[in-house]
């Protein structure tokens, strides 16, 4: 579920168009705070560590982050915090039960008896993504600024993505075709793929190696039975067309692509400002 509220803890003034954005994941923080009367940048910044952290050592880069950034002074009209990990499950609408949290989860991911779950509903596909977040960032977060939004990766992207494949499809008819968008984030990637204005799958896997990558990519084509003459690829993110990855997959796939997504919440007038995170910047 997603908890949304304007956050106001202090009863200072807020500037009711300075959006806070955080992204939490084992493997890094990212964060951006956008302007939204000219869709500009004030703050932003990446980080990616070289090992997995526990979350109380991320809650602790966290802290020293928000201390850098002075992000603790701001008042902020929305803030939105997004887990990311792959302790995640949808599930169609009409079968949820939000008393059975646990059961949509323990067969496809490790779960504790003492973790939390939450979830979004994708209002889009008639889904509901059930996950674990980091329950002490959202304390964290909570304490310093009040009620806020939460939501996990998977739903920024999927309801971005649909709706860039809606936006084509009524350009042309090209846009009713099946499209796999490949998210390359580090060496996670999200491959999600939509064809008539349908999600068919969500997925996140973690690679090594290019091999690694081409591997998760033609398995879960081969698994929807996709033809890799036929399907879009479209890869974005962190990855350009003389990677290696790029370059290995252009050898199996006929129509692959590196693309900028077009449907954006906010459209940053600075494209450089385009090197922060897809989902922390969309969460909004």
């Amino acid at each position: 579920m997603i908890k949304e509220a304007i956050n106001n803890k202090t009863g200072l003034p807020v500037e009711n168009h300075i959006k806070l954005s955080i992204q939490v994941s084992l493997n890094g923080l990212s964060f951006c705070i956008l302007d939204s009367n000219d869709n500009s940048l004030r703050s932003s910044e990446k980080l990616i560590f070289a090992k997995q952290l526990t979350p109380y050592i991320i809650l602790k880069k966290l802290k020293e982050l928000f201390e850098k950034h002075n992000i603790t002074k701001g008042r902020y009209s929305e803030i939105v915090v997004v887990h990311r990990n792959n302790l995640f499950g949808l599930v169609p609408m009409v079968l949820f039960d939000d008393e059975e949290l646990p059961n949509y989860l323990k067969f496809n991911t490790k779960i504790l008896a003492n973790d939390h779950m939450a979830y979004d509903e994708l209002d889009l596909n008639d889904l509901v993504n059930v996950y674990v977040p980091f329950v002490n960032i959202n304390n964290y977060v909570y304490d310093l600024f009040g009620a806020f939004t939460f939501k996990h990766h998977g739903t920024v992207l999927i309801e971005s993505l649909l709706q860039n494949y809606n936006q084509l499809s009524q350009q042309s008819s090209s846009g009713k075709n099946e499209v796999c968008y490949i998210y390359v984030y580090e060496r996670q990637m999200d491959i999600t793929i939509i064809a008539q204005k349908k999600l068919l799958l969500f997925n996140n896997f973690s690679f090594v190696t290019k091999e690694d990558f081409l591997y998760y990519l033609l398995f879960t084509l081969e698994q929807l039975k996709l033809d890799t003459g036929s399907i879009i690829v479209k890869l974005f993110g962190d990855i350009e067309e003389d990677d290696d990855i790029f370059q290995l997959c252009l050898q199996y796939i006929n129509n692959i692509t590196i693309f900028a997504p077009t449907q954006m919440q906010h459209p940053l007038e600075n494209r450089d400002e385009y090197s922060i995170d897809f989902t922390t910047l969309n969460a909004f």
